[in-house]
């Protein structure tokens, strides 16, 4: 791999990981806002830490290990961080049932924001398909249904990876939906009996928690860009320190962008694809995960300043 090929795959990576935690900036400051000033102070110093360190470096290592079981989880640490070409042509090989499985997790992410989810309309298209909601469930089931059927002709285990990615998709799911609730707790709203309080130690395991969940998103969508974990921990960590600074210094200014949230939902649909492609054997330049992110955020970027107020 040239150099010109890792700056572009860390920038991608960077770019990505920063464009689809922008709605983990944004709870993490409405909920900082509530905290004591060492509060906020312990969790921006040791969040990013675990952020960077723990959360971002322990979810490669450990989808490395679970499509290569037989190594163990020392010798999958090994060969996560390994240059070794046997090592690398080991992990190369095994591939196909992380990228089906990443496939489905982030094409289920960018239909369930397509048909469910309130969103500020970005393309004509847009409000047609969130009136036909109903429909999201018979969308998922037939791309899976259809990926496992042609996944079976090649590679059983690739099956299996699809079929994982899905349940992974479902699981994560639940877990944001219940932060959302938690959010509102949190931020002291009322529920009807009153003003809820809750202590700033609590807010901090709920928002190291929340991070967690969110980083799914960045990490499986990291395998688009490579597969060389290394590359994956440092455009992740970097973003990840990104997101931290979003969450102290301009918030508001980024909550003004309306279409961020578009741009990062096409982006993980077309990484999705990009990774469904790959799983099935068609050669994907390593340059194009990064110039289609770049692109794509890039437009909504400017639709988003085309509306920002005078102000």
């Amino acid at each position: 791999m040239d150099i010109l090929s890792i700056i572009l795959i860390v920038a991608g990576l960077i770019l990505f990981e920063t464009i689809t935690s922008v709605d983990n900036a944004i709870i993490n400051a409405d909920v900082l806002s509530t905290m004591g000033k060492k509060a906020r102070k312990w969790f921006l110093l040791w969040g990013i830490l675990i952020a960077v360190f723990l959360i971002r470096g322990a979810l490669p290592w450990l989808l490395v290990w679970a499509i290569n079981p037989g190594l163990g989880p020392m010798g999958a640490l090994t060969a996560a961080l390994s240059s070794d070409p046997k090592v690398v042509e080991a992990i190369d090989n095994s591939s196909p049932m992380l990228l089906a499985g990443g496939g489905i997790f982030m094409v289920f992410i960018f239909f369930h924001w397509l048909f469910l989810e309130p969103k500020k309309f970005g393309l004509k298209g847009e409000p047609f398909f969130q009136r036909q909601g109903v429909w999201f469930y018979a969308v998922v089931s037939i791309i899976l249904s259809l990926v496992v059927w042609f996944a079976l002709q090649i590679n059983p285990l690739m099956a299996f990876g699809a079929v994982v990615g899905s349940t992974a998709f479902f699981i994560v799911h639940g877990f944001k939906e219940n932060a959302a609730k938690m959010e509102e707790k949190l931020l002291g709203q009322s529920n009807g009996q009153g003003v809820i309080s809750t202590s700033d130690a609590s807010k901090i395991f709920y928002l190291e928690v929340l991070d967690g969940t969110f980083s799914i998103d960045g990490v499986v969508g990291a395998f688009a860009f490579t597969l060389s974990v290394p590359l994956i921990l440092l455009g992740n960590g970097f973003g990840a320190i990104v997101v931290r600074q979003l969450t102290v210094a301009n918030i508001d200014r980024i909550k003004k962008y309306a279409f961020l949230k578009n741009g990062a939902m096409y982006s993980i649909f077309v990484l999705g694809m990009i990774m469904l492609l790959d799983s099935f054997g068609f050669h994907i330049p390593s340059w194009l995960s990064p110039l289609v992110t770049a692109s794509i955020v890039g437009y909504f970027f400017l639709k988003s300043r085309k509306v920002l107020p005078e102000n």
